[in-house]
């Protein structure tokens, strides 16, 4: 069986790299990708089309079928019924995750109009979760059958103990987080 590509750049290139620059002692110690959560929620606006073909959409981009995220409780204001579809999301493991995540970074992201990278802020574990306005950058959607632009959400789970090791595996791996002086002067505008 082939070892992904981003797999092996993770063994012999970011392993290494982190190893010296963390000081780890075994090569275990170094943070992992654990696993790549896809989750697409469109609320009522879809119909059962719309559904079946955001579906068929998740899947080809995640190699394997997503689940349906129901509603746990109804709420009036936003026309919520328990129990009606609100959502879809996907789990990735093991060489499909490393496939989608080098499909993210080598194909996908670079094709985003006046891309200038992704920020560059973790949840504080050394999570990472990227928010894409439309899915159809990945070239494995057909644009022509597609009628409602729909959103997806990214979360990369690692094993990292701080968002420093997060932030360099991703990194490592060729994540293109924007630059750091870009985001100083803005905030420092602000």
């Amino acid at each position: 069986m082939n070892i992904p590509e981003l797999k092996r750049i993770y063994a012999e290139e970011a392993v290494p790299s982190l190893m010296k620059s963390q000081g780890y002692a075994n090569v275990h110690q170094a943070p992992k990708i654990e696993k790549v959560v896809l989750n697409s929620s469109f609320g009522v606006e879809l119909d059962k089309n719309g559904i079946t073909e955001l579906r068929k959409d998740i899947a080809s981009l995640a190699g394997q079928a997503p689940v349906v995220v129901k509603a746990k409780v109804s709420v009036s204001n936003f026309k919520l019924r328990e129990g009606m579809p609100v959502g879809i999301k996907v789990t990735l493991r093991g060489n499909e995750m490393w496939e989608f995540l080098l499909r993210l970074i080598a194909i996908a992201l670079p094709n985003i109009r006046d891309f200038r990278g992704v920020p560059s802020k973790l949840d504080g574990r050394g999570n990472y979760t990227l928010g894409i306005t439309d899915h159809s950058i990945f070239p494995e959607i057909n644009v022509e059958r597609q009628r409602v632009n729909t959103g997806l959400d990214i979360s990369i789970v690692t094993s990292a103990e701080s968002d420093e090791e997060g932030h360099e595996l991703l990194k490592l791996l060729g994540m293109p987080f924007r630059k750091h002086s870009s985001e100083s002067s803005s905030q420092e505008a602000a």
